[in-house]
């Protein structure tokens, strides 16, 4: 059966379908010896499809693993320099491993690596919703009106967050310059901090880091502790391991549908404008309503203004009238 080329290529553990989709863009794939264009589709039983000239064959076992990033660490592959390591030199494994998801530099906690490139898509699709749960120490001691602020959604670029669930766990006082926690100590220029938990549905770049500092509030140590199902548990910074069967099957399970996590609770109606909202009170009451075109005919409401006319009404009021009678 015919299969989209970016899909093939992630089940054969070449990452994620994004950075499949970028390896046919560099033509550095071909399906029976001819270059490959996105969005070609190949059948992997009579097709020979290959890649930098290699035949691509699917893989039938996955590997996956849970590694405690620690802080000054790439969570991708990086870009050559060596300036930083990266995650995949903290797994000395012979597998074709990538990460799912990013986490930036200065943050810490649960990154998965695998070579299963469809689970990997559905864990990163916005449409699937997972969860992302986070430790966060911000600077100060956040009000209820800015944590009330972060969990209806703030906008960012221009549109609004998803809703968060963000609750105070604990404070926290600086000595000497540094914080203390779990792990190394850092750097801090606070003397009082507060830890929140935060549970996010989407993942815009650095989202966490850029509410809190919209908030007044600055990150100063920032750790994930759960992918959907996936937990942390007792690794420590640059600690891993492999998924247990249940693990993956946990995963797998959650992927399996469209359906985003939590919908019915988190998901909210779009805001609509003062504008909108009085237009619909209007359209209710039966007065004018921008942007409905209906044909005057039959004393119909329109939206070009005029169009119905004293005549139109007179009409109208004496139906109701005959009606009355």
């Amino acid at each position: 059966m015919e299969e989209r080329l970016q899909k093939i290529l992630a089940r054969a553990g070449f990452g994620s379908r994004r950075k499949c989709e970028e390896l046919i863009r560099q033509g550095r794939v071909a399906v029976n010896r001819q270059t490959a264009e996105l969005g070609q589709k190949a059948d992997p039983e009579n097709d020979l499809v290959t890649l930098d000239g290699e035949p691509v064959v699917l893989k039938r076992r996955f590997t996956y693993v849970a590694l405690h990033k620690p802080r000054d660490v790439l969570s991708d592959e990086g870009d050559g320099s060596g300036r930083f390591p990266t995650v995949l030199d903290l797994v000395p494994l012979p597998e074709h491993l990538f990460p799912v998801g990013r986490l930036d530099l200065r943050s810490e906690g649960l990154v998965l690596l695998t070579d299963d490139g469809d689970l990997a898509n559905r864990l990163m699709h916005p449409r699937y919703g997972h969860e992302r749960e986070y430790r966060a120490l911000v600077e100060g001691e956040p009000d209820e009106a800015a944590l009330e602020k972060w969990r209806q959604g703030v906008f960012l670029d221009g549109q609004r967050t998803v809703p968060a669930e963000v609750t105070v766990i604990g404070r926290e006082d600086g000595v000497g310059g540094y914080t203390h926690g779990a792990g190394p100590m850092y750097p801090s220029a606070y003397t009082r901090g507060t830890w929140l938990r935060v549970v996010l549905r989407e993942g815009r770049k650095r989202q966490i880091r850029r509410v809190a500092a919209m908030l007044g509030h600055p990150v100063r140590r920032l750790v994930r502790v759960r992918i959907g199902s996936l937990l942390i548990g007792n690794l420590k910074p640059g600690q891993w391991r492999k998924l247990s069967e249940a693990e993956v099957k946990a995963l797998q399970s959650s992927t399996r549908d469209g359906r985003r996590e939590g919908r019915g609770r988190q998901e909210r109606k779009p805001v609509r404008s003062s504008v909108q909202r009085m237009s619909t009170s209007k359209r209710r009451r039966g007065g004018y309503s921008p942007g409905v075109d209906r044909s005057p005919r039959r004393g119909r409401r329109t939206g070009r203004a005029g169009a119905n006319g004293p005549a139109g009404a007179a009409k109208q009021t004496g139906r109701r009238s005959s009606r009355r009678r």
